[in-house]
């Protein structure tokens, strides 16, 4: 046998030898027994599928899973039966936890009702393509509501709420669906949720005038402070006089201030000519 030959033999032979011990490893691996490591559980009611807002919860939206006790969910429920019956004033997630802020009182029902928050109140605003900016007033975003009234002889725009939530769009109030996919709900009624004295100021801005729309951004918090824009202004004229009452009723008209003196001319140019002897001054006219 040659040097060849013998080479071949050896690197089969160690090719066998390393497959036949691979093998007896992993066999020798497979008989070890699985270690569980013991980890304190409680039980916690997660959404079982997708639950909309508005949606009563049944046992079929809800299931038991374990949870681990060292990081424990605030305001969780450890019972099916304390969910059940109660409606979601929130979106809730697939194996998302249903906790306290997520859900309505048992009494609330379903529907939108229920989303809106203590001490608030929902109320629809007629709207179209333009008071609804074109569709994008969708649930879940904010707006400040303007209104367009006739003020004696003229006519004032001003911002009469600011930063009001918008709770639905027609007959939708489910907030992801239109912030995933950032279409327009066309719709000719918007609901907003604001505070009773808003409530009356948007009532009697719609009855008296026209009341407008403008969308916000949703990180722009800042209330809309405005002292309102007038007719005469967009003219150019100036605003009339403010009226005021007296004690007996008798309307006295408080004249307004004068307008402040043009701005004096500059003074002309001169310039010094020096001829000689003779020097002069000469106005440079322009």
């Amino acid at each position: 046998m040659n040097r060849t030959m013998r080479t071949v033999v050896v690197v089969v032979i160690a090719f066998v030898m390393a497959g036949v011990a691979s093998y007896a490893v992993y066999r020798a691996v497979e008989r070890i027994p699985v270690r569980e490591v013991e980890v304190a559980k409680v039980e916690v009611v997660v959404a079982g599928t997708g639950v909309p807002v508005g949606t009563l919860l049944t046992k079929n939206h809800v299931k038991l899973v374990g949870w681990p006790s060292s990081s424990p969910v605030p305001g969780a429920f450890s019972s099916i039966d304390a969910v059940v019956g109660r409606a979601a004033i929130a979106t809730l997630a697939e194996n998302e936890p249903i906790t306290e802020t997520k859900v309505a009182p048992r009494e609330a029902g379903a529907g939108l009702p229920p989303t809106i928050p203590p001490g608030m109140r929902a109320m629809s605003v007629k709207v179209n393509e333009v008071i609804g900016v074109a569709g994008f007033v969708v649930p879940g975003t904010r707006v400040d509501v303007l209104a367009t009234v006739k003020d004696d002889k003229d006519t004032i725009t001003r911002t009469v709420v600011s930063n009001v939530l918008v709770l639905a769009a027609g007959t939708r109030y489910d907030q992801d669906a239109p912030r995933k996919d950032g279409k327009p709900i066309p719709t000719t009624v918007v609901t907003v949720v604001v505070t009773p004295p808003d409530a009356e100021r948007i009532s009697l801005a719609s009855t008296e005038g026209k009341v407008m729309l403008a969308l916000r951004n949703p990180m722009d918090t800042e209330p809309t402070d405005t002292q309102g824009v007038r007719l005469a202004n967009l003219r150019g004229s100036p605003a009339p006089p403010p009226v005021e009452k007296n004690v007996k009723g008798v309307k006295r008209v408080v004249p307004a201030q004068p307008p402040p003196p043009p701005p004096a001319a500059p003074p002309p140019y001169m310039v010094e000519a020096i001829r000689g002897a003779k020097r002069s001054t000469e106005e440079v006219k322009k």
